[in-house]
């Protein structure tokens, strides 16, 4: 039996029941929702959801100076907010139509944002490691001494072997009482004061040569920081 549509319009003089397969066609084609355009609007839909949970972790000073619509700016916020997995899901799937919304130029600034901050902490991380590696060679080698001060003339000598002298006391003291008291496998050992003064003062020295080096990278000092930094990255590998 025949299915009798009550409900319609007429198009070009013929009509076309509402929810037939006629009317979902020629929906289809006036909202250009074909099959393959509906899959690239899902792809592109997501694709900007994900950026908008990127947004979510944005610094401030990268964040501001985009001026996003205050809608968003407020979406995002409650985003952040929000604990229910559910309700979160529905806000984020609300920032990505937003999202949608933003001219093609303002999504170029926020993808530029977003990759100069993960390109920024990746190399703080690596300025992180190679401060601790300088550390824990000055320390342990007194070879490192001479190396440092030759890259870093400016540094305390006496400030520095100073602080050397007195972590190399306190390391040789707590494995001497390591040694009579048993602690529990895996425990977190804590690092004398001097220890850490060392840290400090050997990624203030750091970052002050840092942007020397940018500024002369045919410079003595350049190339040493170079040498620094593949030594490191070779040793995390």
């Amino acid at each position: 039996m025949s299915r009798n549509f009550k409900k319609g319009y007429f198009v070009r003089g013929q009509f076309v029941a509402e929810g037939s397969e006629l009317d979902i066609q020629l929906k289809a084609e006036l909202k250009g929702t074909t099959e393959q355009s509906r899959t690239d609007l899902k792809r592109e839909s997501t694709e900007l959801q994900h950026l908008g949970e990127q947004l979510m972790v944005l610094g401030a000073d990268r964040f501001a100076p985009l001026q996003l619509p205050e809608k968003l700016v407020d979406a995002l916020a409650e985003a952040k907010r929000i604990s229910n997995f559910e309700g979160k899901r529905r806000q984020m799937q609300f920032v990505g139509k937003l999202m949608r919304a933003l001219p093609p130029e303002t999504l170029l600034a926020v993808r530029a944002a977003l990759d100069a901050q993960h390109h920024g902490s990746a190399q703080d991380t690596l300025a992180l490691h190679l401060a601790e590696n300088w550390r824990d060679r000055l320390v342990t080698d007194d070879a490192a001494v001479a190396q440092w001060m030759q890259q870093h003339s400016s540094t305390d000598a006496q400030q520095l072997r100073s602080l050397i002298r007195q972590a190399r006391k306190d390391a040789a003291a707590q494995a001497q009482a390591q040694a009579l008291v048993k602690t529990e496998a895996g425990a977190a050992q804590r690092q004398s004061r001097a220890y850490r003064e060392i840290f400090q003062l050997v990624r203030e020295h750091l970052q002050q040569a840092a942007p020397a080096s940018a500024s002369a990278p045919a410079s003595a000092s350049s190339s040493a920081s170079d040498a620094d930094f593949a030594s490191t990255r070779h040793e995390l590998h």
